[in-house]
């Protein structure tokens, strides 16, 4: 899709300022989010800095040296850094996330030479979960020519269409921490889990049907008959899809979705 260059050139009278005061609100916010209680305390150290002491094993684009991002991963020393030329993003973090990097220069010229859709749709179509990382300030935007307007479009692009992550840094040094961050806290959730938000059932048969309603099709009703006709959980589980098939409003797809989501 070619992006015309006129819709995007920006009437600099009107170009938002981001001033210092600015930068140190967004980056306390943003500390503070990481830190999960919303106020920054630079004395106390992140949580995630003190995971477990498994190594987080990066593969850094090759064309990536000296923006400064490689380098900082380095100082991590839980972090394994490995340079290699990568046929898609800029960084490969636990074989399961991957990162674009893009300054606000970058996206800006990107958005004007039409490669900016190509490249986030190959993204959304990586196996890895593709993540961009949008680096420095609205300063860097000055000498683009390209409007806030045009850059706001291109991100919902990005974002609620294609849906990928959008994370933001002002330099080299937060783009790296950001990555550690993320891998490290992916590895704690991939190892604890995320708790179900929301009704929380009381009794033995509320949560059997609970948890029977987290499978493909099943709702209340055949949740109930599953359990009438197996009578455990336990059961439903270790039963054939011909089994699953017999109960009343199951039938053959239900059940073969329901073995599939099993085996």
């Amino acid at each position: 899709m070619n992006v015309s260059i006129k819709p995007c050139i920006e009437d600099h009278s009107r170009r938002d300022k981001f001033g210092k005061d600015d930068r140190r609100l967004f980056v306390q916010q943003l500390r503070g989010a990481m830190k999960g209680d919303g106020h920054l305390e630079s004395s106390v150290p992140h949580p995630l800095d003190e995971a477990e002491p498994s190594l987080v094993r990066v593969v850094a684009d090759d064309r990536e040296r000296g923006a400064g991002v490689i380098e900082n991963l380095m100082t991590y020393p839980d972090v394994e850094v490995r340079i290699d030329r990568l046929p898609l993003g800029d960084y490969q973090v636990q074989s399961r996330l991957l990162f674009e990097r893009k300054t606000l220069l970058d996206l800006a010229q990107a958005i004007v030479s039409g490669r900016f859709l190509s490249q986030a749709g190959r993204l959304a179509a990586s196996s890895r979960h593709p993540v961009l990382i949008l680096e420095g300030g609205l300063k860097a935007l000055a000498s683009s020519g390209v409007s806030r307007e045009c850059l706001q479009g291109a991100l919902i692009s990005l974002t609620l269409i294609l849906r990928i992550p959008l994370l933001r840094s002002f330099d080299p040094e937060e783009s790296a921490r950001l990555m550690v961050y993320a891998a490290r806290q992916e590895r704690l959730c991939l190892r604890e889990g995320l708790c179900r938000r929301g009704y929380r059932p009381k009794g033995k048969k509320a949560r059997q049907l609970f948890v029977l309603q987290g499978f493909p099709s099943i709702g209340p009703k055949r949740a109930r008959k599953l359990l009438e006709k197996f009578g455990t959980v336990e059961a439903i589980v270790r039963a054939s899809a011909d089994d699953l098939a017999s109960v009343p409003g199951i039938g053959e797809a239900i059940a073969s979705r329901m073995r599939e989501v099993l085996s």
